[in-house]
């Protein structure tokens, strides 16, 4: 990490928190323990919150336009049905702020082709076809650092999957400043990975993340399934023949068990052995039960706001619009003051 005393000490400016979804597939369960609850949370702690739509992430892959529209819409509903207030946190479609793209461009030119042969996520996705991937997938860690340091956020609700691209932004951010002579001007954004569920597991295999682009319904619950889906669900997981252990420790290599667990402790905002103090010694014909109850409680208002708001889609609509007005208010002075420093002729 280029992490140069002066570039840290000199920021000076005010705390934010940015983070956004991708506008691609269904949201699940995993996205509102993971994501959304951490919004709110942040929110309602009164941290001042950026939260967007990533919609340009989204075309790294092919996208259905129509489609694209309609889940940059529901991924906005979640963000409401899930307690964020527009009037406290900004919620806009990233491809809304043109700034996100232009600054992209001279974070490209900044960035090394070195430091971006090392993300193992681009080389995740594109597995054994890295020629057929998009330039967009390749530099979409360089996107990500134009989002976060377009609003100066100083810091980010990042999962592990997500903290490799967290120390490029603040390499790209260290050198910026160094190379310009700028200490200070970019913060080095801190990582929040602190959360009720940083990672969700599939309900079909406790090995693999909760995934909106897995091919079984069943390894996930979206956001928008009915009280009666999630209970299904959840009754379906797989789960071993042991019942649960009295501490933590006996979960051991039960991934399944250990992942119920989990998600129980989540929704309930306990810890997990305060899950077992009352659950231990039990099978899963008696916490499954229970589970899916607290599962419904805690979604079914959520999924029931959802469908409300993507009927009507003014409200959602108005809310992104302004959204969009209030982030470029901040990031186009962000922006034009990059162009001064990098040396573009200004009229």
């Amino acid at each position: 990490m280029s992490d140069a005393p002066d570039t840290v000490s000199a920021y000076t400016g005010p705390r934010r928190v940015l983070s956004g979804i991708q506008a691609s597939g269904a949201l699940h369960l995993g996205n509102y323990l993971g994501a959304l609850k951490r919004f709110t949370q942040l929110q309602d702690a009164g941290a001042p919150c950026f939260l967007f739509v990533a919609d340009l992430h989204a075309i790294t892959v092919w996208q259905d336009p129509a489609l694209l529209t309609a889940q940059t819409r529901e991924i906005a509903a979640a963000y409401l049905a899930s307690g964020l207030d527009p009037a406290k946190s900004v919620i806009f479609p990233q491809s809304a702020v043109r700034a996100h793209a232009e600054l992209a461009w001279v974070f490209n030119c900044v960035a090394r082709l070195g430091w971006l042969d090392r993300m193992t996520q681009f080389k995740e996705k594109s597995g054994k076809h890295k020629e057929r991937s998009s330039v967009g997938l390749y530099t979409y860690p360089v996107l990500q650092a134009a989002d976060i340091l377009l609003y100066k956020a100083t810091e980010v609700p990042t999962g592990e999957d997500q903290k490799q691209h967290l120390e490029l932004t603040r390499d790209i951010a260290a050198k910026f400043n160094t190379d310009f002579g700028v200490p200070g001007f970019f913060p080095l954004p801190e990582p929040l990975t602190q959360g009720p569920a940083p990672r969700v597991m599939s309900l079909r295999d406790g090995s693999a993340k909760m995934s909106k682009s897995d091919p079984s319904d069943q390894s996930r619950i979206n956001l928008t399934d009915d009280a009666d889906t999630i209970a299904a669900k959840i009754r379906k997981a797989r789960t071993d023949a042991e019942p649960l252990p009295e501490t933590v420790d006996g979960l051991g290599d039960r991934a399944e068990a250990k992942n119920l667990v989990t998600l129980y402790a989540a929704l309930a905002d306990i810890s997990r052995d305060e899950v077992l103090a009352q659950f231990g010694g039990q099978g899963f014909g008696a916490f499954k039960p229970a589970l899916a109850d607290l599962a419904v409680a805690s979604l079914a208002p959520v999924s029931a706001e959802m469908r409300r708001l993507m009927a009507d889609t003014a409200e959602i609509d108005r809310v992104l619009k302004d959204g969009a007005e209030r982030a470029a208010a901040i990031a186009d002075p962000v922006v034009d003051e990059v162009k001064r420093i990098v040396g573009f002729w200004r009229a």
